[in-house]
């Protein structure tokens, strides 16, 4: 049996590492978002603490923090080869990449969006905002209309590059993580 590759994404503060976090627990092998610590080692780099919107617009290079984003993701994908089971998770995928860089307007080429077509993904899972759990905090900078915004920007983009999107209802993280695993027959 082939590993079944799994992205969970979503807008900022959607639930996604809480999901992410509890199917850890429960013995499913996940791959965790690599943003958060790239933008506390940005941070700390250009000695700021005031990032008041996204990292890939807020750092001194947007376009090279994106390739080595890009490039990570790449490697955590890659990574999983030799993974045992029937699944494993990425919290968020290669294309949210390009996703995001959409979203705030960057501009980027060919070699941006060619991942997204080499490095396929079984299904993809989409959290959708959720303002009563969205909060703001030292990696995290969207207001909760730019989540809605990052969220219809990530659909458009998965859909764009040929993936069916699987929506998560809202609710606990349990009640989640059951939805997810049914839709892939492993509850």
């Amino acid at each position: 049996m082939e590993l079944k590759k799994v992205v969970i994404t979503g807008g900022p503060s959607t639930g996604k590492t809480s999901v992410i976090e509890h199917l850890e627990s429960k013995g499913f092998p996940c791959v965790h978002e690599l943003i958060r610590s790239m933008t506390l080692s940005e941070k700390n780099e250009a000695g700021s603490t005031d990032f008041s919107v996204n990292p890939i617009v807020s750092v001194k290079d947007p376009k090279k923090f994106n390739q080595q984003l890009l490039e990570g993701r790449i490697k955590q994908y890659t990574s999983v080869e030799n993974t045992t089971g029937e699944v494993v998770f990425f919290d968020r995928g290669i294309p949210d990449v390009h996703a995001y860089m959409n979203c705030f307007g960057q501009e980027y080429d060919e070699a941006f969006e060619r991942p997204c077509h080499i490095y396929r993904y079984d299904k993809i899972l989409l959290m959708p905002p959720w303002k009563e759990i969205h909060v703001v905090d030292n990696e995290r900078f969207e207001s909760f209309e730019e989540a809605e915004r990052v969220y219809e920007y990530l659909k458009s983009t998965y859909e764009k590059v040929g993936y069916p999107i699987t929506l998560v209802p809202k609710g606990s993280i349990e009640e989640r993580t059951e939805f997810i695993l049914k839709q892939l027959n492993l509850y």
